[in-house]
């Protein structure tokens, strides 16, 4: 009986193959589900949810970072490497820091599709795994703390912003 080393992830290729197809599909609606009819350009649910909660200060970047995280923690949970999860949450900040900019946010989320760069980067991995430990469950933690702190940051300076915005016009 042999004994897998453990740098490399536990589960088998055909029980992997199922979740990345289920994670491709969810960031493919988060990022392009919709194409606009004449073009190739392709609007996802992200976006959407930005766009419909404009008048919320927030909710939709806290959204769509809150969704964008799940496809981080099934990458930690299918043996994605520190290195690699960090370039995932990076993405995924940068399209909430910047998403949350009244307007240019969401001309943003339509161009940055932190989804599917993630995506990329869990199926790089998958198809040349590299020879790094994955991330233990301490990191994987404390990477998704960072992001609800990100995204609690997130709505607190956009109600803030608004506040001041308005506060310029009612005087």
């Amino acid at each position: 009986m042999s004994h897998h080393p453990l740098r490399y992830p536990t589960l088998e290729p055909q029980v992997k193959y199922p979740s990345v197809e289920r994670l491709r599909s969810f960031a493919r609606l988060l990022d392009r589900a919709f194409v606009i009819p004449g073009t190739q350009v392709g609007i996802g649910l992200d976006p959407v949810i930005g766009l419909m909660t404009a008048f919320v200060p927030g909710v939709g970047d806290f959204v769509g970072l809150m969704l964008s995280s799940y496809i981080v923690l099934e990458a930690a949970r299918l043996g994605v490497p520190r290195a690699t999860l960090g370039r995932m949450v990076s993405n995924i900040l940068i399209d909430s820091v910047v998403g949350a900019i009244p307007w240019i946010g969401d001309i943003f989320d339509f161009a940055w599709t932190a989804n599917i760069k993630n995506m990329q980067l869990l199926e790089d991995h998958l198809k040349f795994p590299s020879q790094r430990q994955k991330a233990d469950k301490l990191f994987i933690i404390g990477i998704l703390s960072v992001l609800l702190l990100v995204a609690i940051a997130v709505v607190a300076m956009s109600v803030i912003l608004v506040r001041a915005v308005l506060s310029l016009f009612s005087m």
